[in-house]
């Protein structure tokens, strides 16, 4: 039996005080529903019901602690980044970050997977790292199976996001694709998906479709699909994640945040109409996380990019459309994130943003480190403020205990 939800959430805001929690009371939780069919030309864009009906994922993990430990500033820090590291074996470091309690996950790219039996054994390592954590949640073990060509495990789901659009029953390749994709990274010991793309893309060949990652040019067929491929993954006990708010779909070809500055000149009614409109839809589907773009919209903030603005993530995703789970960045070290200093820095700026999870993607476990930090430095002198990091660890906590 393990300790409710309530309880596990209570125990990090109590952490941030200062307080040890009380041993937990037992309960257990429901499980998931099934998602309806039907096309995209045919389904509202919000296909897969309202927020409180969207299926859910596992059951809360156990805190095996009857009173889990007060936390360090340093620890309470790592709970919001994601490491990444180079090559098929984990390093020593992150396996110390991990069983240290400063780390809340790790994002896997193709060197790490190249090898099936040494990525089995990494991430075997880092799970058996965090159970020597003082937070007695799982790892968020994610990376990018979008589909098509963005796959960074072999195999499923083979299609991409564009040739879920042009098939002939769309919906149903996407519930197929979502279920695939869960059922891969299930396999891999892996628990997030930072999937689907949501970006409707504007002209043929656009950065976002020179890749085949955009369902369509049709918002109501991108929130549709999206959705479908949300709920299915959700279904198979994988989270998913809405990118790249508020919208990758105006960026011309050669337009990309990881090499550079990007500016998106769309109007203010190309991105309600448009760019956001499948948000509401994968919102009432569940959805875990957000990832926000790097891109400025200079009709939202000219003077920040999405991911360091509170206006796109407070004012935008927060207020605007309702989203209550988890916010998290693109790659920390971005080229469009070049004049924003350190990795540290902009762990910093992102958080003040009201970003919650920050992935330090360069495959190098220093700068997870660097980020957790500079994000205890600025709580320890209130440059962050403590009430809005407990709320962004509350977040990250309610997904990571519904996770395996």
């Amino acid at each position: 039996m393990e300790p409710p939800r309530r309880w596990l959430l209570g125990t990090l805001a109590l952490l941030l005080s200062g307080c040890a929690p009380a041993a937990p009371p037992r309960a257990t939780a429901a499980g998931p529903s099934a998602a309806s069919a039907g096309s995209p030309s045919a389904t509202k864009p919000s296909p897969a019901g309202s927020p409180s009906a969207a299926p859910s994922l596992a059951p809360p993990a156990s805190l095996t602690s009857t009173a889990a430990p007060t936390l360090t500033s340093d620890q309470l820090a790592g709970q919001r980044v994601v490491y990444s590291y180079p090559g098929p074996t984990v390093p020593e470091s992150l396996l110390t970050a991990v069983r240290s309690g400063r780390a809340a996950g790790v994002i896997f790219f193709e060197s790490n997977t190249a090898d099936p039996e040494a990525f089995h054994s990494s991430v075997e390592a880092l799970r058996q790292a965090q159970q020597q954590s003082p937070i007695r949640l799982p790892l968020l073990l994610m990376t990018d199976q979008e589909g098509g060509r963005i796959r960074r495990l072999p195999g499923a789901p083979e299609l991409s996001a564009r040739a879920v659009g042009q098939s002939a029953e769309p919906l149903a390749a996407a519930r197929a694709a979502g279920t695939a994709a869960a059922r891969n990274l299930a396999a891999a010991g892996l628990n997030v998906n930072l999937a689907p793309v949501l970006d409707v893309y504007a002209q043929d060949g656009d950065f976002i479709d020179a890749t085949q990652r955009s369902y369509s040019h049709d918002p109501t067929a991108v929130a549709a699909l999206g959705a479908a491929f949300i709920s299915a993954q959700r279904q198979a006990g994988v989270a998913a994640t809405a990118k790249h708010f508020p919208g990758l779909g105006t960026a011309p070809a050669g337009a990309d945040t990881d090499s550079g500055p990007a500016t998106l000149a769309a109007s203010r009614t190309r991105l309600a109409e448009a760019d956001e409109t499948p948000y509401p839809a994968a919102i009432a589907a569940g959805v875990d996380l957000v990832m926000v773009s790097w891109a400025v919209y200079p009709a939202l903030d000219p003077d920040h990019p999405a991911g360091l603005s509170p206006t796109v993530v407070g004012g935008e995703l927060r207020d605007r459309l309702g989203f209550h789970g988890v916010t998290v960045t693109d790659a920390l070290e971005a080229g469009a994130l070049h004049p924003y200093g350190t990795t540290g820095r902009r762990a910093v700026s992102a958080a003040l943003a009201g970003m919650d999870l920050l992935l330090c993607s360069a495959q190098n476990p220093t700068q997870g480190q660097d980020a957790t930090t500079a994000l205890a430095d600025a709580l320890t002198t209130g440059r962050l403020d403590r009430a809005d990091f407990t709320a962004a660890i509350t977040r990250i906590t309610n997904l990571r205990a519904g996770l395996h």
